[in-house]
């Protein structure tokens, strides 16, 4: 075969992957604003992960305890109980704005905390109070993040859109853990803390130019606080199947979401023997599987039967933590980071959908307000956070992560059993 004849045979397979791309990454490439969003995303939670990493190390590192660095996790994630509250002031001020708010704030938090362990005044309670100034910059921005995303992109293009931010925070676990535990081996803990607050400086330079978007209808402006809240309420607890789906983002992180977001670093340390680069590696397996999970829903663009597959994709995710947790015990290095990676590729649907579903089942007016309900699901992490730290004092983590992985398996089985339209819904509207 000559050189024209072959390069002309692979123009098909060049052109089919240059359609996939196209269709991956398509509501990049059609909305900028989104784009921008996209970026600002990134950065922002390139240092969330960054510092989750490297103030748990720390808070571990001065208490060599489980149970205080579930506390101090408590704590990060705390703010996370004023969901209903952020969800008010999504659909009530410029969101915009609020995101170039939070980037300031947890900047400021960090320099803070970088200040204090530079001149060696770091203590448990210092540091404490510093995660609860960072999930206060985190979690009441995250009902403006998500609602932005429909604003920007649309309805028919909001599952590629959110598989794609989905991609965002899976990227971030793979970078943020990855350099967070390179720069603590290298430069050590403050300079660490240094370096990674520069994040929040990017995030809010890519935000600027969108300072005067996502401005909520003027009517909006002057209704009563209660009233808005109670609207949300409403929009929520009147259908069955958005119920079903809080259902499940509450189950999931009373259940697992804390044993990864708090106790990581006992894994790594008590049952693998890993240091904090160590860890940091670990995290990155979970999100290098997370980032192929949700490249694929991405891919896949509008499909259809999303509530099964977040309902079976959860599940499987349940199997996978038991999976990793029985191995971790038993110390097998290369095999617990190959099951990481599979813990993060089976979360993709239930980190993508769970947003999806809960925005296509609700109205565009009160979807800030339902982001923030769904965050009041996600902050009840805090309390579980405490229980299983205590728990895991008597038992050890890997106990803890398995026996609660077969909770949610049942939990699920029993919501299908009772909501069985979750399974067939798919969010896709009639062509008209």
């Amino acid at each position: 075969m000559s050189t024209s004849e072959a390069k002309k045979s692979s123009l098909p397979g060049r052109r089919r992957l240059f359609n996939i791309a196209s269709q991956t990454f398509s509501s990049l490439q059609i909305y900028p604003n989104f784009r921008r969003l996209w970026i600002s995303n990134l950065f922002f939670f390139g240092g969330v992960w960054t510092h989750t990493l490297i103030l748990g190390w720390l808070v571990f590192d001065l208490t060599n305890s489980a149970f205080l660095t579930g506390v101090f996790t408590a704590a990060r994630l705390a703010p996370m109980m004023l969901g209903p509250l952020s969800g008010v002031i999504s659909d009530r001020f410029n969101r915009v704005k609020l995101l170039l708010v939070a980037s300031v704030w947890a900047w400021a938090a960090i320099v803070v905390i970088a200040i204090l362990v530079s001149i060696g005044r770091a203590s448990f309670g210092a540091v404490l109070v510093g995660g609860l100034c960072i999930g206060l910059a985190q979690s009441p921005s995250q009902p403006a993040r998500f609602a932005l995303v429909f604003n920007f992109v649309g309805r028919k293009n909001l599952n590629n859109a959110n598989a794609l931010n989905s991609i965002v925070l899976n990227m971030t676990q793979v970078l943020g853990p990855a350099l967070g535990g390179a720069m603590i081996a290298v430069f050590g803990i403050a300079a660490s803390l240094w370096i990674s607050s520069l994040w929040y400086v990017v995030s809010f330079i890519a935000l600027w130019k969108l300072k005067d978007e996502g401005i909520p209808a003027p009517h909006v402006e002057h209704e009563p606080i209660m009233q808005m809240l109670s609207d949300g309420l409403k929009a929520v607890f009147s259908s069955q199947l958005t119920k079903a789906v809080l259902l499940v983002t509450f189950a999931a992180n009373v259940l697992l979401w804390p044993i990864y977001q708090g106790f990581m670093p006992v894994f790594a340390e008590v049952s693998l023997g890993l240091d904090a680069s160590g860890l940091g590696w670990l995290m990155a397996c979970s999100g290098i599987g997370g980032l192929v999970g949700s490249l694929t829903i991405a891919t896949l663009g509008d499909i259809r039967f999303k509530g099964a597959l977040f309902v079976i994709g959860t599940a499987i995710w349940a199997i996978s933590w038991i999976v990793f947790a029985s191995v971790a015990s038993t110390g097998a290095i290369p095999w617990s980071f190959a099951l990481m990676g599979l813990v993060g590729l089976t979360s993709a649907p239930f980190g993508v959908l769970q947003s999806t579903l809960l925005l296509m089942m609700t109205e565009q007016g009160v979807q800030g307000r339902v982001m923030g309900i769904q965050e009041l699901t996600i902050g009840i992490m805090p309390l579980s956070t405490l229980g299983l730290g205590a728990i895991a004092e008597l038992t050890g983590i890997a106990g803890v992560a398995q026996i609660n992985g077969i909770l949610l398996i049942l939990f699920l089985a029993v919501l299908v059993v009772r909501v069985p339209t979750l399974l067939r819904y798919s969010g896709i509207q009639p062509q008209k």
